[in-house]
């Protein structure tokens, strides 16, 4: 993760995060780990609770505990733990929250925290969350949307999550995708990646939508389109990562053939109707690690990661090559709150450009790649209207 070492080289000697606690709820990775001692490195006080309660690798929990960081996680919390654990981080009293789906957002808000100066949010269901709040105006300290950065949608959710929910389904299961039909419910930044590496490795794939532009898109670029209620008795393996509740549920379960393979790559345990899954037959039997088997009219239908975000319950998430432009993205937007929050306003903002266009710059030389740049005509050229 060479553009965190970067940011950390340049900005060691200043400290401009000394005096600053900072509160974390992000998945407790290897990649994270990078991330809070690089912050660590340039001053802040940092806690930690988990983004989701199957997610934590309780080794780099011990490391982070032992760097002095604050950690209020582990991995198999209950519910009740993952909440405990954010109002723990609270209690820390953090001036800035980094978050990962706005789960310890939502809590500050519920809890009235006053001590907070700004945030970061790193998903696309957590933006969501937050521009509800901003719309309502709740929100109570500005938000930069680290999600909505080019160097982050683009490169994390399309190119990371592709490969790493593939890989999730591929350690869970050992399954053989070549030739199965995969359904793909959703075509935004996450589903494109997924079609891409599914059709890649020789699978079948089948997008379904509600929105005509990335239905079409989909179509475009080569996929199956269809309702999934017609593609439901046809599909091998189904793969949810819209943001919405209830995108698989009763109706397109008992369509499914024998041996259905149910995954979500989501942030939110909601696309799949796991309440309907689990009120059927008996209870359900783990036949690997992070796949449920259970029976519905008959047929056995696999459970992957219990609904939940299976490219970090199944897999270790995004390689760190892809969560180096994430969280220098997230670092950068860190000091930049600091820097500008008393002109800031409560509400969400964009990644500063400039932001944005140096950890690009900064991704192709820590990959040792060079690129063209205009010339004074061409400069020219492109701002003369004639």
């Amino acid at each position: 993760m060479k553009i965190l070492d970067k940011i950390t080289t340049k900005y060691r000697k200043t400290k401009p995060l000394s005096g600053c606690r900072l509160g974390f709820c992000l998945h407790v990775t290897k990649e994270t780990s990078v991330l809070v001692m690089a912050a660590k490195q340039l001053g802040a006080e940092i806690a930690i609770c988990s983004a989701n309660p199957l997610s934590v690798q309780d080794d780099i929990a011990s490391f982070l505990g032992s760097e002095g960081v604050k950690v209020f996680a582990w991995k198999g919390e209950t519910f009740k733990d993952y909440k405990n654990c954010m109002k723990m981080v609270l209690k820390f009293k953090p001036h800035i929250i980094t978050d990962d789906g706005a789960e310890l957002h939502v809590t500050a808000y519920r809890s009235n925290a006053k001590n907070i100066i700004g945030g970061t949010e790193e998903t696309t269901s957590g933006i969501k969350r937050l521009k509800s709040l901003e719309s309502k105006n709740l929100l109570l300290y500005p938000v930069i949307k680290v999600n909505d950065a080019k160097t982050k949608h683009m490169f994390d959710n399309k190119y990371g999550t592709g490969q790493s929910t593939i890989d999730g389904i591929l350690r869970s299961t050992g399954i053989f995708l070549a030739g199965k039909h995969i359904v793909i419910c959703g075509y935004g930044w996450v589903g494109k990646g997924l079609a891409l590496r599914a059709q890649g490795m020789g699978a079948i794939v089948t997008v379904t939508e509600v929105d005509p532009f990335k239905a079409l898109e989909a179509q475009m670029d080569g996929f199956n389109v269809s309702r999934l209620s017609k593609v439901a008795p046809q599909g091998d393996i189904f793969i949810t990562c819209t943001g919405q509740t209830h995108v698989i549920r009763q109706e397109h379960i008992k369509k499914m053939k024998n041996g259905a393979v149910l995954s979500n790559a989501g942030h939110f345990d909601v696309e799949i109707d796991i309440n309907y899954i689990y009120s059927q037959g008996g209870p359900p039997i783990t036949v690997r690690p992070n796949v449920e088997s259970i029976t519905i009219s008959g047929k056995r239908i696999f459970l992957l990661s219990k609904g939940r975000v299976v490219n970090l319950i199944g897999a270790e998430g995004h390689p760190p090559e892809i969560m180096a432009l994430s969280f220098a993205n997230q670092l950068l937007s860190i000091i930049y709150i600091l820097d500008n929050y008393a002109e800031m306003r409560n509400k969400t903002y964009d990644v500063p450009g400039e932001i944005d266009y140096n950890v690009a710059k900064s991704a192709l030389e820590s990959m040792n790649i060079k690129i063209d740049s205009l010339t004074e005509r061409q400069i020219v050229y492109h701002s003369d209207w004639q």
